[in-house]
């Protein structure tokens, strides 16, 4: 069993772990449970009633938090022409086609996040080993492939996250900063939640929403009361 340090201790005696508490008690508590150095994300948990290994039950998809995540993420993408001028107008911090797959193909990873055009994707397709080991594969489920490359970055940039179902059928997702307010961190996650429930697999039977916790990087997690969200 992993040993927390004297912080930690003192952070979680102001989460009670059997508690089940209501969304803006639980990030208040959060908040006060956050001791580290920095600006801590906070993170939600959210345990859902599908099976992961079936195809149908897969939960995926992009939503963009109301008050973004805190976090200014670097946008690489791969466009020629007009394409790639259009990315760049709407803020994206890379752009190329083949001298980017090139840079890539050497070790370079600098960037967060990924946007294809549709046309550069047999091209992209050759770093599948490279960008899916980290993630960083564009996908059409997630928006980023597409023709529409202003809407992608400044979605991106406002704060869209993509969420996946794990093999726990959990979705991991950031909802914020330590230093956003209660008000932001409860919208990012009802945000959030609603696009879950949106997302729910027709086959998905029983009860959908089984558990959400909150913590911040270093701090306790507190579980949240699903009822708000059903």
């Amino acid at each position: 069993m992993a040993k927390h340090g004297k912080k930690y201790q003192e952070a979680a005696k102001l989460i009670n772990s059997e508690t089940v508490y209501e969304p803006s008690e639980a990030v208040e508590l959060v908040k006060k449970a956050a001791t580290a150095n920095f600006d801590e994300t906070v993170e939600a948990a959210v345990r859902l009633g599908v099976d992961p290994r079936k195809q149908d039950q897969a939960v995926r998809g992009v939503v963009v938090l109301p008050h973004g995540t805190g976090k200014t993420q670097r946008v690489l993408v791969f466009a020629k022409g007009d394409k790639a001028k259009e990315a760049e107008a709407a803020g994206a911090d890379f752009v190329g086609d083949a001298d980017m797959i090139n840079k890539i193909q050497q070790g370079w990873f600098d960037f967060d996040v990924c946007v294809a055009t549709p046309d550069m994707m047999s091209e992209v397709g050759k770093l599948g080993r490279l960008l899916g080991g980290k993630g960083l594969m564009p996908n059409p489920k997630a928006g980023t492939v597409t023709f529409d490359v202003t809407k992608a970055v400044q979605e991106i940039k406002a704060g869209k996250i993509e969420y996946r179902l794990d093999k726990s059928a959990q979705i991991h997702a950031p909802i914020g900063k330590v230093s956003f307010t209660s008000e932001q961190l409860n919208e990012n996650l009802k945000s959030l939640l609603d696009a879950l429930n949106r997302a729910k697999p027709s086959s998905a039977k029983g009860v959908y929403l089984k558990g959400i916790a909150i913590s911040s990087t270093m701090g306790p997690s507190a579980h949240v009361s699903t009822a708000s969200y059903k």
